[in-house]
């Protein structure tokens, strides 16, 4: 297949209004990083929560980081154990909300609702066949977009078992949706559980046609693996 883009962070040029709010000394945005062809897009919540704040680059520089790459290695998707600059392959990562906010403090929901346009263009752009939504936030987020059972797991005002959900496969509407535990919440046996789930993956034919028609001005369909 024709790549889309070569570039590895921010490869559709995304420029959301975060310079307002830079961190001191820091970046200003943890944009999207990765392959811009992939079939997996890991989906965080924002940079203070899991990382990126002198790197740039999600999941880097951070506890979850820290305890997320290296299965991500381990099944083939980053070339190394730990970098705060991955080698990626097959995989793309973007936040929620990519502003670096001061104090690392939480975003409001007005400044969850600014950023999500740009998630979406690009989530839209990557048109990844696997979700792997992490933490609370992200998965809530995934599965009222991408799913249609947000209220089955407990995303309608209940409370959602993000420890059963933990590397399970949830069948979305043309992706297929592991939710992941908040790595810094992480237990025994939940790194193995979710490597065990990707290679799974990876090892079967994980390419759901996916209708693109639902983004299109008109009601033709438009389906790509």
């Amino acid at each position: 297949m024709q790549n889309v883009t070569d570039r590895i962070s921010n490869p559709f040029g995304m420029r959301p209004p975060c310079q307002h709010e830079c961190v001191p000394g820091g970046t200003c945005t943890v944009f999207g990083y990765g392959d811009a062809n992939a079939d997996f897009h890991l989906v965080g919540d924002h940079p203070g929560v899991h990382g990126g704040h002198e790197t740039s680059i999600p999941f880097t520089g951070s506890e979850a980081g820290e305890t997320l790459q290296p299965v991500l290695n381990d099944v083939g998707l980053l070339g190394d154990a730990y970098s705060d600059e991955p080698a990626i392959r097959n995989l793309f990562m973007s936040y929620l909300h990519m502003c670096c906010l001061p104090g690392d403090r939480e975003p409001t929901p007005a400044e969850y609702g600014d950023m999500e346009r740009f998630f979406d263009a690009e989530l839209r752009a990557i048109a990844a066949h696997i979700l792997l939504p992490v933490g609370e936030k992200a998965t809530e987020h995934v599965f009222w977009e991408f799913t249609a059972q947000a209220g089955k797991y407990g995303f309608d005002g209940g409370t959602p078992d993000m420890a059963a959900l933990h590397a399970e496969e949830i069948k979305g509407r043309g992706f297929l949706v592991v939710p992941v535990r908040d790595p810094r919440e992480w237990e025994d046996g939940d790194a193995e559980k979710l490597r065990v789930r990707l290679d799974a993956i990876l090892a079967g034919d994980y390419q759901q046609t996916v209708d693109l028609g639902r983004f299109m001005p008109d009601d033709d369909p438009y389906e790509v693996r």
